[in-house]
């Protein structure tokens, strides 16, 4: 419903602004697009940040007038679905079928991280490895049953090993894993994702889990600004925990390797399966701007065809300074 809403929205904006340019002014537009205007945000906030009520969080209502405008260049992106947005001026810049849910592979685990530190309410709460939360396909973190680890800990599994282990673990050690995977969706319906469905922790293949490119964007914006700890782990390249009494040492290197070749990424989540195929998900800042783009089934080329949507992305900059700034030409 809410998608409905947005592209209504935006539909009507559309034509706004196909009358405005007519007459040759925008300045009416101002007027009618002015509730619009979004506040700029830092991606990173303070660590002491916290999830607000569903009430009064920031929806992120990613606009499309930009596109009215600015049509998006053919680039020769594959993915079925692609998303790219500039998380500071609200703007979709480049998009592709960004509404189809479909499976989203491992970009599961940013729902799972979250519900997981909702749950626990702290990253140091301890969580006991189940013997059901090793039984499960790799990738695999590594953990034992009967290991205690933190949510921290697990977390880094979660993220840079992308362990399916992990996520089972703290499917199952804070509550109940039923009542973990129906929290994952009432946090995906609070939250506004309308074309998003779980049904398990991981990410793994099955009948009904899926999520839409707009979804993805619009729930890493969410962990982004509401949970940087959990951001500021899925952005570490190489960790090892060491081993305690309560379980061995894990070194890690994180799966994301655009943290390490493409100037600029912070994050945020690599994901493969057979029905999902190549999955990438990326956030990125460069001189103080913050972009997300996110592509889905585009196996041997997530990465890369996620590297030429933000270098466009980097290329135009969009602002909301009406009337000559929403127009401005690319840099």
């Amino acid at each position: 419903m809410r998608g409905r809403r947005r592209r209504s929205r935006d539909l009507i904006a559309f034509a706004l602004i196909g009358v405005v340019l007519a007459a040759g002014s925008l300045a009416g537009l101002v007027a009618v697009l002015g509730r619009h205007t979004p506040v700029a945000l830092a991606f990173h906030p303070a660590a002491t940040a916290t999830a607000p009520q569903p009430a009064n969080y920031d929806h992120f209502d990613f606009s499309m007038l930009w596109l009215a405008v600015h049509h998006q260049p053919n680039l020769p992106i594959p993915a079925q679905a692609a998303y790219l947005v500039d998380v500071d001026a609200r703007t979709v810049l480049w998009m592709k079928d960004p509404e189809t849910s479909r499976a989203p592979a491992s970009l599961t685990k940013l729902m799972t991280a979250i519900v997981a530190v909702d749950d626990a309410g702290s990253l140091d709460k301890v969580v006991t490895v189940v013997p059901s939360a090793t039984h499960v396909e790799p990738s695999l973190m590594g953990i034992t049953a009967g290991e205690r680890l933190t949510v921290r800990e697990l977390v880094y599994g979660l993220f840079l090993d992308s362990g399916n282990d992990a996520a089972e673990a703290l499917a199952q050690g804070i509550v109940p894993r039923e009542r973990f995977i129906r929290q994952m969706n009432q946090k995906a319906k609070s939250i506004g994702l309308t074309s998003t469905h779980f049904v398990n922790p991981s990410g793994l293949d099955a009948a009904g889990h899926g999520m839409s490119a707009h979804d993805v964007a619009h729930l890493a914006a969410y962990l982004d600004k509401y949970y940087p700890n959990l951001a500021a782990i899925a952005g570490t390249k190489t960790i090892t925990l060491p081993a305690t009494d309560t379980h061995k040492a894990f070194p890690m290197q994180n799966l994301n390797r655009m943290l390490w070749s493409y100037p600029g990424v912070t994050g945020l989540k690599t994901g493969l399966t057979d029905n999902a195929g190549g999955c990438w998900l990326a956030t990125a800042t460069r001189n103080g701007r913050h972009l997300i783009v996110v592509v889905l089934n585009d196996t041997g080329r997530s990465a890369e065809d996620a590297a030429t949507l933000l270098d466009y992305g980097f290329s135009v900059r969009p602002t909301l300074d009406f009337p000559i700034g929403w127009f401005s030409s690319p840099a």
